[in-house]
């Protein structure tokens, strides 16, 4: 777009210490101006400066140069501009526009064209030639990169020369108060300041610093320790066994054996070996030795997250000194650290940071998802954010297995990028592929004839410990666990279903696990009656549950089949039903597993949940026996629609290699079966038949769906930094979520005008009121109402969703207070909202119809559900 022409002079200046930054509402509810641009500018780059004091003085020298505060405290220089300053004052109420002399003619509505006042930051420091970096660092400080291609600073729509010579003061100001010079930086550098200083901003931002008259110094620190950026003191010298309990296995003495500063670990272990804590005491010894600032443990799901804090709490319980100060605070679960915790401007109820799952990659310990931290490579709105509060930490990433072609692309920018922030990378899995593992390290592939030193991937010894630091590659074998055998049977569903009422009625526990959520309802459906009648327990596990009540089920399904179920193990047999979900980072630990066929390390991932404990008490007659349903191997290759809704989730080709590889197989033997069965499956060969279509569909997709080299060309762009920020709800680090709605399920909604409120009545029958007025409740009330509501939202595919609501009706309601409903210039909400009958039926909002195509249904055994009309009539 070009620059607009209505205005052809330079406007008188105002002195920048004059310039406002922020207006701020007073107890009388009057909208007065707050800070100034000079103090507020003063305040980011001081509470910057405290942020980096918090790094261990090694890192802190490698992420953040000399002069990375007052590079901070220099975004908003552009708020020193005409148009910023009429917005404000407009925003007084009493204040008629374009009376000020210095602001006739500013136009604040097309501040949009340019970013705001941060597309005019960026142009300053561009023309005041600062180094590389230091202006596009002030352009992107909202968390996108401002259309500021077709500008210059001096133009007169930014004031011309009189208001960029007010700006350069400023600077010149700033740079004598900061005592600092602009830093040099290099990429990895320049992401985890962009991040930083957005940071910052946000705690400067907050209603802490809103009156002017206040001095402003004594409250940084306050302000650090209620956002959650607080020091942690750690027992020193601590054991394996101090800590867990138990004496080390080999492997878990030998991975923190290897550890040699920052860098790359890749353990690759089979299922039940100990890795989580062999990942969690190298993350301890990192921590001790002052070469890490905190933790990320990201898993594959929310689910898995969930269930990892069982171990991960007591851990940080066990190593945290009782003295410490924060000790308590650092010790809170992901949803009572949303509530306990202010993040300023941004964090606060109602705008995208307040979202726990975003917020604990901030925190100095947290378990989240791996999506969280894919996006830290990724060219998405607050991208940078993320990657700041990964830098110089231990990531642990668990259950990387052999990704599609588009998540594995952003698997591998975001490890290097970790490697670029001088992170501790711990890689956890037991199913990884030559060529993935190749790539995690930056490695040429084993076997390539272009690599240096080649070998046959089945010659890697199997478990394997792969260090990469500074010191270069270094290959540690691993002592294998004793091996077990595991029974393998090949069946049709209705066999299946016999079988595992059979086995469950002897008091067995079975796992039945199937590639979709709809398939594992259904089989739920087809099978929960019979065994009630019988006296099994049925239960049904996936990701389409609202937060609350998937805790509830993780709390009951998930410690059943656990360490901690044996003693009600006995007391009746049960049938544990669910989605891929059951297959990651859970210690679901069966006596009979039936499973539909997948490709086969999701199948080795699954095996890894039979017998799974040696001490587990088992039925006289239960056997380590999995059955699979799957279709005829030559038919399925000829047709892979017999693989059923499976060739929706997973790759034709994939499917039919790893048929292959198992459908003559009657036994299992593990873990020396593990790598040899990958790399049958997954190395590359020439194909004929129907499975080079099959392998061509592969690579180049067919009608409707992308095949993986356009997903990998669409993975790179994600990552490229020359286009348009992605909004954070389109950024897909996994292809097939790329259209997922969240949706508020509710029992019932009512406006009540005299209390200038809405009633929202929950499922489990609660009351809630949730005011129209910000003003109404407190910061710690909102919190605790938000993160109260966040638990009633379950995903859901965007095609299966609810329409979109008119934002402005969510916004009546009072809902704005507690979601990011997206952007204002956009008619519809991002949040969708259902109201749930007793007997699970879905309604509008005004109790109309939510799909044209799908009846929706809610309920606690089967959650969200979508069902075609035209498959119901």
């Amino acid at each position: 777009m070009r620059p607009p022409k209505n205005i052809t002079s330079d406007l008188p200046g105002i002195p920048y210490r004059q310039c406002p930054a922020k207006t701020w509402q007073r107890q009388d509810n009057k909208i007065v101006l707050g800070q100034d641009v000079f103090t507020h500018c003063l305040i980011v780059g001081h509470i910057a400066r405290r942020l980096i004091a918090l790094f261990p003085v090694a890192l802190r020298r490698v992420l953040f140069p000399s002069g990375s505060a007052l590079s901070a405290a220099s975004h908003d220089v552009g708020k020193v501009s005409p148009t910023f300053a009429e917005k404000l004052l407009r925003a007084l109420g009493d204040y008629l526009p374009n009376t000020h002399p210095a602001l006739r003619h500013s136009n604040p509505s097309l501040e949009a064209q340019w970013g705001g006042h941060a597309g005019v930051s960026q142009l300053t420091l561009a023309a005041l030639r600062v180094p590389p970096y230091v202006a596009e660092i002030a352009g992107q400080h909202h968390g996108f990169s401002p259309p500021v291609a077709h500008y210059h600073a001096a133009q007169p729509v930014f004031g011309g020369e009189t208001w960029q010579a007010e700006r350069a003061a400023l600077l010149a100001a700033l740079q004598q108060e900061m005592q600092e010079p602009w830093p040099a930086l290099n990429p990895a550098q320049a992401r985890a300041l962009a991040g930083l200083t957005t940071v910052a901003d946000w705690i400067g931002s907050g209603k802490a610093f809103d009156d002017p008259a206040q001095p402003w110094e004594p409250k940084i620190e306050p302000a650090l320790a209620a956002a959650g950026f607080m020091p942690f003191h750690l027992k020193p010298g601590l054991s394996f066994a101090q800590i867990f309990g138990f004496a080390p296995h080999p492997a878990q003495q030998q991975l923190v054996a290897g550890l040699d500063g920052p860098g790359v670990y890749l353990l690759e272990a089979p299922m039940g070996m100990g890795k989580t804590e062999a990942a969690l005491y190298a993350a301890y010894t990192a921590l001790q030795a002052g070469y890490a600032t905190g933790i990320y443990f990201a898993l594959p799901t929310q689910l898995t997250s969930n269930k990892i804090y069982e171990r991960f709490t007591p851990f940080l319980n066990a190593i945290l000194a009782e003295e410490g100060p924060n000790r308590r605070a650092l010790l809170l679960h992901s949803q009572a650290w949303l509530a306990h915790t202010a993040l300023g401007e941004e964090g606060e109820p109602g705008q995208s940071w307040f979202d726990q799952s975003k917020r604990g990659l901030l925190a100095p310990f947290a378990v989240g998802t791996l999506d969280q931290a894919l996006m830290a490579a990724m060219h998405v709105k607050h991208g940078f954010v993320r990657a700041f509060g990964l830098a110089g930490k231990v990531v642990i990433l668990d259950e990387v297995h052999t990704y599609d072609a588009y998540t594995g692309t952003i698997m591998d920018a975001l490890v290097a990028l970790l490697k670029a922030l001088h992170c501790t990378v711990i890689v956890l899995s037991a199913t990884l592929s030559n060529a993935r593992r190749a790539a995690l390290l930056g490695q040429p592939v084993c076997g390539d004839r272009a690599a240096a030193h080649s070998r046959s991937p089945s010659s890697l010894p199997y478990p394997l410990i792969s260090a990469l630091s500074a010191n270069g590659l270094n290959e540690v074998p691993l002592t294998p666990p004793p091996s077990h055998r595991v029974a393998l049977a090949w069946c049709r569903e209705a066999e299946a279903r016999e079988e595992a009422l059979r086995r469950a009625k002897a008091g067995q526990q079975v796992l039945w696990i199937e590639n979709s959520v709809a398939d594992a309802q259904t089989c739920f459906l087809d099978l929960a009656a019979r065994a009630a009648a019988e006296g099994v327990a049925c239960g049904l596990l996936h990701s389409r549950y609202t937060a609350a009540d998937r805790q509830q089920r993780e709390a009951e399904w998930v410690t059943l089949f656990g360490k901690t179920g044996h003693t009600r193990r006995g007391l009746q047999g049960r049938i544990l039903f669910g989605s891929p979900v059951l297959e990651q980072s859970l210690d679901c630990d069966a006596d009979f597993l039936i499973t539909r066929f997948c490709p086969t390390d999701m199948l080795l991932q699954r095996l890894g949940r039979l017998w799974r404990h040696r001490e587990t008490p088992r039925p006289a007659e239960a056997r380590c026996e999995a059955w699979i349903i799957a279709p005829d191997l030559h038919a399925a290759c000829e047709n892979p629609a017999l693989f059923g809704r499976s060739r929706s989730v997973y790759s034709p080709y994939v499917l039919c290699r790893s048929l292959e590889v198992w459908s003559a197989r009657t036994h299992l033997t593990l873990p020396e079966d593990i790598r040899p069965l990958i790399e049958a499956t997954y190395s590359p060969r020439p194909e004929q038949g129907a499975m080079r279509k099959w392998l061509h569909q592969l690579d180049h997709g067919v009608r409707g769906q992308r095949g993986r080299l356009a997903l990998q060309q669409l993975a790179r762009l994600s990552l490229s930094f020359d286009g348009i920020t992605l909004p954070e709800h389109k950024a897909a680090t996994r292809y097939s979520e790329t259209e997922s709605a969240d949706l508020l399920l509710l029992r019932q909604i009512r406006f009540l005008p005299g209390q200038h409120a809405t009633q929202l009545t929950l499922l489990d029958g609660r009351v809630l009121h949730l005011p129209h007025r910000r003003s109404a409740l407190n910061p710690p009330e909102w919190r605790a109402l938000a993160a109260t509501l966040a638990q009633q939202v379950v995903r859901v595919p965007a095609h299966q969703a609810p329409a979109a609501l008119p934002r402005r009706l969510l916004a009546e309601a009072g809902f704005h207070h507690c979601f990011s409903l997206g952007d204002p210039a956009q008619d519809e909400a991002l949040l969708r909202v259902a109201r749930v009958n007793p007997d699970g039926s879905m309604q509008g909002w005004q109790c109309d119809s939510l799909n044209e195509r799908y009846r929706l249904d809610y309920s606690l055994p089967l959650g969200f559900r979508a069902r075609e009309y035209k498959e119901m009539s």
